[in-house]
């Protein structure tokens, strides 16, 4: 690693300290241009004054200097002008990579965005395929100050031959203590997560990442990426993150708008689904069969069991003329619009149309000469619409699925050979309901009701959304999650090793065929970057249990971390050894079975440690959380105290899935674990 020297006029990192400065210099000119920027003589009307006013703020946002965020992380020293013929003797191009494009006064670059396609070499160039590159500078910081540099010379033959060395920046840049949300990696991204941030935006990828792999992260920065090379289209159709719950989302929310991102929504599938209020729950064997894929099929053969084959003629009165549809030819369209297999509303929009247009067909045979206006009257006439609400009645969505679940008859007529007896009864509720507003709906039943309302109406498609923590999804809310992006594409992040609920993935293959998406690429990541050697072979002991076959993280930090089991007398010692990490810098989180997490609240405040809940933001002066086991996942900490394990799988369910949750719950330490126990360890952990 570079250090300075002592000539002033010859210290490279003074160099780049005076560019960092200048570069912050041009941002903030940048920034101070827009805010300047007068509309009040270029819009048409007050709605154009408010779309673009809210595009300036948006702007204004993005260039905002964050002042512990280094401005650009990286220098690339190419031996010709990319683009450019290599002609002999012509000169190369240097230039800085960093979180968002700068220019100054003359529209010169000075710091170029990550994403752009002259920066791809600072994350993929090497000594074997240099890129043009002659020369990889990265920058050690220290809180905003540029305080290291470090170089590669990728194209010189005397080092090329050499092997290839770690860098010492990029390695402390990865292992650097945490504190408060999840931060962006764009300093550290490595080849094999580059390939998958910036691939194309028409193709759906899965990335099956173990513990530590930065699949969220690079999910993330796909969005980031995608934004970046497809502006224009994503800002038409949207973009999503969709997280496992509200702890999660906090924890991720900052990663995008760091990189100068404000557009893209964050939810759970809970929050897209919320067509009703959700005040109940379910039993494993209910969520089971009502999250399973047969349920799409009882509730579309529900659905259109509403609609019966006209026995009627309609008899249309205009002036002193009677215009007569028969039965039979009304039976033709009916037939015609449900074997065009749109959807139900749709259909039933287009039904009063299509009897109209049989009306005029025949003021047409009769010499008359109607236009649209005749033929949008007719669609509008009350005899045509009496016909309609008989033949194709509107449905309710939730009404639709109260039916289901209590109605054993109709459930049972519309069940037949998809779910046998048993599982009707199990999804039966024992107690009659008036009204959709009483019902107690549970998480389950408001996806029923979300897959009767696409059923019934056309759900909004977006451009991209990026589904993490995939592998604890039930088949229905990857329906749920697919008619989301039905004309967009997908980033599905998960591992098939943590998955804690009863209906979890046993495939991606399985799991993209749900989505919509079974032609996506199923791509694995499994260099470890943040578990420590120690801590995540400890927990690979599990991996033959929960998940066969399952290929083992393989951690590449050179910081062996720290990782001890000991034995417990009660939960003193479990505060103590909370109290003996928290000397450390950086965050402590204390993870126990749901059932444990109130006595060891009082044991911590009795010892006088404050501590925050899951999603709390941890602070300097408040570093450790305490989180239930059941909220774990997607979250990390630097040190983790783990309590009594065998807790953690007797708090599931079932053995396997106890020890999924098990193995979330061991692998969010970043550098240091303490695992402790009165009661035994579960016998897999010592095979």
């Amino acid at each position: 690693m570079s250090t300075p020297a002592h000539d002033p006029l010859d210290d490279p990192l003074a160099r780049e300290r005076s560019h960092l400065a200048a570069s912050r210099t041009a941002l903030r000119a940048m920034r101070e241009d827009v805010e300047a920027l007068d509309i009040s003589d270029v819009t048409a009307n007050w709605v154009n004054a408010a779309v673009l006013s809210r595009q300036i703020d948006e702007r204004i946002k993005a260039l905002a200097d964050l002042s512990d965020t280094p401005l650009f992380f990286g220098r690339l020293d190419y031996l010709h002008a990319p683009g450019a013929e290599r002609a002999e003797g012509a000169a190369g191009e240097r230039f800085y990579i960093g979180r968002r494009h700068v220019h100054d006064a003359d529209g010169d670059p000075m710091v170029i965005d990550w994403r752009a396609p002259v920066s791809q070499p600072f994350y993929r160039a090497s000594k074997k395929d240099p890129m043009d590159v002659g020369l990889r500078r990265r920058f050690g910081y220290t809180g905003g100050d540029l305080t290291a540099y470090e170089d590669e010379h990728l194209s010189d033959p005397a080092e090329s031959s050499g092997a290839a060395t770690t860098s010492k920046l990029l390695q402390q840049e990865i292992e650097r203590p945490r504190v408060g949300p999840m931060r962006d990696i764009v300093a550290t991204i490595q080849p094999e997560q580059d390939e998958i941030v910036r691939s194309g935006l028409g193709g759906t990828v899965c990335v099956q990442g173990g513990p530590g792999t930065g699949k969220t992260a690079v999910g993330l920065h796909r969005v980031a990426y995608l934004l970046y090379a497809h502006r224009e289209r994503l800002a038409r159709t949207g973009t999503l993150v969709i997280g496992p719950n509200r702890s999660f989302l906090h924890y991720i929310e900052q990663v995008l708008p760091a990189l100068g991102e404000l557009s893209v929504r964050q939810a759970t599938v809970d929050d897209l689904v919320a067509q009703v209020e959700v005040r109940g729950t379910d039993d494993a064997a209910a969520a089971i069969v009502k999250g399973d894929a047969r349920m799409a099929q009882v509730l579309r053969r529900a659905l259109y069991s509403h609609v019966t084959v006209p026995s009627e003629p309609v008899v249309v009165v205009r002036g002193s003329r009677r215009w007569r549809v028969p039965a039979y030819e009304l039976e033709e369209i009916v037939r015609e619009l449900l074997d065009r297999d749109i959807r139900y509303g749709a259909a039933r929009e287009a039904l009063p149309q299509r009897i109209a247009h049989a009306v005029l067909v025949q003021m047409e045979r009769a010499g008359e000469a109607p236009d649209d206006r005749v033929q949008d009257a007719v669609a509008r006439n009350s005899a045509v619409k009496a016909a309609v609400r008989a033949v194709w009645p509107a449905v309710d969505p939730a009404k639709l699925v109260l039916r289901l679940l209590t109605d054993a008859e109709f459930l049972a007529e519309h069940a037949d050979g998809l779910l046998d007896e048993d599982e009707q009864k199990t999804i039966l509720w024992a107690k009659p309901v008036r009204s959709v507003k009483a019902a107690k709906w549970s998480p389950a039943d408001a996806v029923l009701i979300d897959e009767a309302a696409d059923l019934i109406q056309r759900t909004h498609s977006l451009g991209h959304v990026v589904l993490d923590e995939a592998q604890d999804l039930s088949p229905m809310q990857y329906r749920a999650v697919g008619r989301r992006c039905t004309t967009g594409s997908a980033t599905v992040l998960g591992d098939l090793a943590q998955g804690t609920t009863p209906w979890a993935t046993r495939s991606w293959a399985e799991a993209l065929a749900h989505l919509g998406k079974p032609e996506g690429a199923v791509e694995e990541l499994t260099a470890g970057f943040r578990v420590p050697t120690d801590v995540i072979a400890y927990a690979s002991r599990l991996l033959p249990h929960i998940a066969p076959g399952l290929t083992p993280v393989a951690s590449v930090r050179e910081n062996p971390g720290f990782f001890e089991v000991r034995t417990a007398a009660g939960a003193g010692d479990v505060v103590a050894a909370c109290a003996e990490l928290l000397r450390n810098e950086g965050s402590t989180g204390l993870i126990a079975a749901d059932a444990r997490v109130p006595a060891l609240a009082e044991a911590l405040t009795a010892a006088g440690l404050p501590y925050l809940a899951p999603g709390e933001e941890t602070t300097r002066e408040t570093r450790l959380t305490l989180v239930p086991a059941s909220l774990a996942k997607g979250l990390e900490y630097d040190y983790v105290v783990l309590d009594e394990p065998q807790a953690v799988v007797d708090g599931e369910p079932d053995e396997r899935t106890g020890l999924r949750r098990l193995y979330v719950a061991l692998t969010r330490a970043v550098s240091g674990l303490i695992v402790t126990h009165t009661a035994p360890l579960p016998p897999q952990l010592a095979e």
